[in-house]
């Protein structure tokens, strides 16, 4: 196996470090910057990646306190609206309450008038009968018959002294 001559080992191992050396130059001449620079080049992105991802947090987080101070401005104001609605149904029940006792008293005068009204009347048709019994009796007492004039003279009569002690 000649590999392992000494003589030729010796010079394959010299021209193993110079092609090595060789190519670690040509790497370091050529390959390495390039690599480097795609490599700082990534780091820069990602850099940029997370920079712009930090902003877009802190921009959500700003709209989410935003977002939550208007949903809180809308809930106050909903309240709002629902107080001014409960009000209003408060007043509206206190003037339908208003109006309904106000019918109910004109409805109530309108009543004790018409009794009033009809108590009256069956006062005067209770006179108007007594006057006539009383005028048949009276009739029967002087027996003989009494002109108009005379009946409306003793009913009058007869009507005073009844209000007098009916009043009484």
């Amino acid at each position: 196996m000649p590999q392992f001559e000494s003589d030729f080992f010796s010079s394959l191992i010299f021209w193993e470090i110079l092609s090595f050396g060789i190519l670690l130059f040509v790497l370091y001449k050529f390959a390495f910057p390039g690599i480097l620079s795609a490599l700082e080049e990534r780091e820069k992105k990602i850099k940029d990646s997370l920079d712009q991802a930090e902003r877009h947090r802190s921009e959500a987080e700003g709209k989410l306190r935003e977002y939550e101070a208007k949903l809180n401005h809308a809930a106050k104001e909903a309240e709002g609206i629902l107080a001014a609605a409960k009000e209003r149904a408060q007043r509206l029940m206190e003037e339908n309450e208003q109006r309904l006792t106000a019918e109910a008293e004109r409805i109530k005068g309108d009543a004790t008038r018409e009794i009033d009204h009809e108590r009256r009347k069956a006062i005067q048709d209770i006179r108007a009968q007594t006057t006539d019994l009383a005028l048949m009796v009276a009739e029967k007492v002087v027996q003989r018959s009494l002109s108009e004039a005379d009946h409306r003279k003793f009913a009058d009569e007869a009507l005073e002294a009844l209000s007098k002690s009916y009043q009484r």
